[in-house]
């Protein structure tokens, strides 16, 4: 083993026991974007944090309201900016000094939204909707790439409501149950959007909230952002423009070109999937009194 490989571990554990040390020094989010899972929400969180100045969690994906949660308040400031980098940048630099997480499985995990309005009540909340079909389709071949999934798309969904069967339930009667096939195979259920923000708009004013549509966001990067810069009350023009707006994935922090991506969905199945969640997007649409024209 190399020193490099010896000395790594050490350092992490040294590094996470002193943002430990100063978590009282430390600030809470500004601001979530809390889903979707396959939405953008990475793409949107980098667009922010190194084109607009944004200040960065210590990970993009800080999954303390599901995660993480035992761990504690504390456990939860060590893992954002101090409040000395805020006063140096407000003060020296004359300009807001922000910061905020990104983790997408807090849309849909129905507990989150009660642990967030207890610990954060004024904060922000982002969310990004993509077209359900897309997404459970994206979701499928990201976890088959990952090794969760064994069992080709069709077989999968056709399995879901068995895999799924008394999981919430559970989730619900027992704080601390953490359930693999609630977060791994709800290709369908996690594109049920119309239930996920009924669960938040019932802790939080919709004020509070800026949803948008993950296609508008693919289209127009710039846009969109500086929608959600607008949103934080920052000034649109501290973004960035003249660099390439890649696509982001987790754990690549500097941008990849998508090459890759899910062949074409079977088109009889495309069909059936579009009529499953037609009921479902019109009443999303009459929730937040906006068509998304999803097909």
């Amino acid at each position: 083993m190399s020193i490099i490989n010896t000395i790594k571990p050490v350092y992490r554990a040294a590094r996470s026991a002193y943002r430990l040390a100063t978590s009282g020094l430390r600030l809470l989010p500004d601001f979530i974007i809390i889903g979707t899972q396959r939405g953008g929400t990475t793409s949107l969180y980098y667009y922010l944090i190194e084109y607009a100045g944004v200040a960065p969690a210590q990970h993009k994906e800080v999954h303390f309201f599901d995660d993480h949660f035992r761990q504690g308040m504390r456990w939860y400031r060590s893992q954002f900016p101090t409040t000395a980098q805020k006063y140096l940048t407000e003060h020296a630099g004359r300009r807001r000094f922000l910061t905020g997480e990104s983790s997408p499985y807090y849309l849909f995990d129905p507990r989150i939204p009660a642990r967030v309005r207890a610990a954060l009540p004024d904060v922000k909340l982002i969310v990004l909707l993509r077209n359900p079909v897309d997404r459970a389709y994206s979701h499928h071949w990201l976890s088959t790439h990952e090794g969760h999934e064994t069992l080709p798309f069709e077989q999968a969904i056709r399995r879901e409501e068995e895999r799924l069967r008394g999981e919430q339930e559970k989730m619900l009667a027992d704080d601390h149950y953490e359930s693999y096939n609630h977060r791994h195979y709800a290709y369908l259920g996690r594109g049920i959007y119309a239930d996920q923000l009924q669960n938040w708009l019932h802790v939080f004013p919709a004020e509070q909230f800026l949803i948008l549509k993950s296609e508008d966001l693919y289209q127009n990067p710039v846009s969109i952002t500086k929608q959600v810069l607008e949103f934080l009350g920052l000034p649109p023009s501290i973004l960035n423009t003249t660099r390439e707006f890649k696509q982001y994935r987790e754990p690549m922090p500097k941008g990849y070109r998508n090459s890759a991506k899910p062949p074409k969905m079977d088109p009889e199945l495309r069909k059936e999937l579009v009529a499953y969640f037609r009921p479902h997007n019109q009443r999303l649409y009459a929730l937040l009194g906006r068509d998304f024209a999803w097909e």
